[in-house]
């Protein structure tokens, strides 16, 4: 195995949770540099891994081929430009940038030069997500009319940090929204014949949105995706309804909690669910309702394809143009 040697921009949280723990365990690739400001967070974690103070430093790097960026998002394009003019292949942190116009012109450049550039869009492997992809695909449901699927938190208090400051890509929509319309589209298309939105700052101090109400209209099919920082006792996680069956399920992938405590991927558990959190799926078949268990998460699966994509041009996990599609659902929302 020839193994991608990567340069990741950024320790914060995605940086650190997010990304590191893959590149630690997955044999495909090998770390060699990480730009941050706080090199001891890093060495906690690797010790030997070397620390840079500028992302220019990774990106100008004869030792990195794959340059992941995980800065804040106002900060995507211009480093992800950057990157793929310095000759580098290129994952970015969802969103993939903040305006359409940066995603497209993102697209022509790492296709005039020849290289891989995908957004990091990891939930199209939550093991929730997976268990309803497959259940819609396999026809229990009919012919979908409903989907609905939400992403609630609990967070009273405004925190001190980028995501929550009215800055470029600012705000829970860009934020957890880009994940659930990732998602939709990639179950229904990316182009629904309306979008309808409420994005609204709600805690008394917030300067950025922190809920969100969205509906897209696929007529007949509509899709809703709700996210609030305001709910201590959350509903089902989504809600699938269709001309031969229902499927409804609670509780949240497991893999972010996982992660923040310091799981390695495919440890022992790894995307597991639990069994009485499992979807309840109720048709002709099953007019009681029946548990269907969860399909397992898998995270590394975005990073193995992305490692094909990169040595054997296989295709991309997540392609440019569909994480620009995403910000162009989020612009028609904005």
């Amino acid at each position: 195995m020839n193994p991608v040697k990567v340069g990741l921009i950024g320790y914060g949280l995605s940086g650190k949770v997010f990304h590191a723990p893959f590149f630690r365990t997955l044999p495909e690739y090998e770390l060699q540099l990480v730009s941050t400001s706080k090199p001891e967070n890093v060495h906690a974690d690797m010790e030997n891994v070397k620390v840079v103070p500028t992302p220019e430093e990774v990106i100008d790097s004869d030792q990195v081929e794959l340059v992941v960026i995980t800065a804040p998002n106002e900060y995507h394009f211009s480093l992800g430009k950057q990157a793929l003019e310095a000759g580098k292949h290129v994952v970015i942190e969802k969103p993939f940038v903040v305006h359409s116009e940066e995603g497209e012109a993102l697209m022509k450049l790492a296709e005039e030069k020849g290289l891989v550039l995908s957004p990091y869009h990891n939930r199209r492997w939550d093991n929730d997500f997976l268990t309803v992809r497959k259940l819609i695909e396999s026809g229990a449901l009919g012919e979908v009319m409903s989907y609905e699927a939400h992403f609630d938190r609990y967070r009273p208090n405004v925190r001190d940090r980028w995501r929550e400051k009215p800055v470029p890509g600012g705000g829970i929509l860009f934020d957890l929204g880009s994940h659930l319309i990732d998602q939709a589209l990639q179950l229904f298309g990316n182009k629904p014949k309306h979008v309808g939105a409420d994005v609204k700052a709600q805690r008394e101090d917030a300067t950025v949105d922190d809920y969100f109400h969205l509906r897209l209209d696929y007529d007949p099919l509509q899709v809703i995706l709700h996210s609030s920082a305001l709910v201590r006792s959350p509903g089902p996680r989504f809600q699938v309804h269709g001309t031969k069956g229902s499927f409804v399920k609670y509780g949240t992938d497991p893999q972010e909690s996982q992660l923040r405590e310091g799981k390695m991927p495919r440890s022992t558990g790894w995307g597991l669910d639990q069994e009485q959190t499992y979807g309840i799926l109720t048709n002709d078949e099953y007019t009681d309702g029946k548990r269907i268990m969860t399909e397992t998460g898998q995270y590394e699966a975005y990073y193995e394809q992305i490692f094909e994509s990169i040595r054997n041009g296989a295709p991309l996990p997540v392609t440019a143009q569909q994480g620009t599609d995403v910000i162009r659902i989020i612009e028609a929302c904005k």
